[in-house]
């Protein structure tokens, strides 16, 4: 068995501050970097995803329904989709193997819908490397922390959700979120942070 660690869009527009703030996701970041720090030995492979967003259509609204529609967020070559400061620093130690980009005109919640530079879907990349079982974070959880756990089941792998290191938008859409990723098969791990 080998395990791999998924940090899911800790980007500066998802943080307070930015154009799609989600309470507590500054401390999810500095959190998750001291996790990477401290835990690199438990993981073959860590990575993580971003949204790098060119043009997502609908997902973009000026009217956002904040369920299918967003403000506008991670636009590529803006400051809002650079990974937020509170992690930045795993990424340029060297301690992150991988970055997948997704969204670039789509919405593209799901980790396994983007791809790294040279091409190869994050699916692929693991299956290269003989990863079974991940551990996802990240924010949010009620959105693209769900879908990446979510279509990680679906692409066979074993996943758990350390949601001591998640983010989740409201009480409500994040209980929600824990219950389908129960039914899954998604192993959950700790307590989500939502701050009203």
């Amino acid at each position: 068995m080998s395990r791999a660690l998924i940090v899911v869009d800790v980007q500066k527009d998802f943080c307070e501050g930015g154009s799609v703030p989600v309470k507590g996701g500054a401390d999810r970041a500095a959190a998750i970097a001291e996790l990477v720090r401290r835990d690199r030995e438990r993981y073959v492979h860590i990575v993580a995803t971003r949204d790098h967003h060119v043009d997502p259509g609908d997902h973009f609204s000026e009217r956002p329904d904040f369920v299918d529609s967003f403000p506008v967020h991670c636009v590529v070559g803006g400051e809002g989709g650079e990974f937020h400061p509170g992690f930045a620093p795993a990424v340029d130690s060297g301690a992150v193997d991988e970055v997948f980009y997704k969204g670039a005109r789509s919405a593209s919640k799901s980790g396994f819908e983007g791809a790294a530079e040279d091409g190869t879907s994050l699916s692929d990349w693991l299956r290269a490397r003989d990863v079974t079982e991940l551990d996802v974070v990240g924010i949010a959880t009620d959105h693209c922390v769900r879908a990446t756990a979510l279509d990680g089941v679906r692409e066979g792998f074993d996943v758990r959700v350390l949601l001591d290191y998640t983010a989740g938008v409201a009480a409500d859409t994040t209980g929600t979120a824990m219950n389908e990723l129960r039914r899954a098969g998604v192993v959950l791990s700790g307590e989500p942070v939502v701050i009203p």
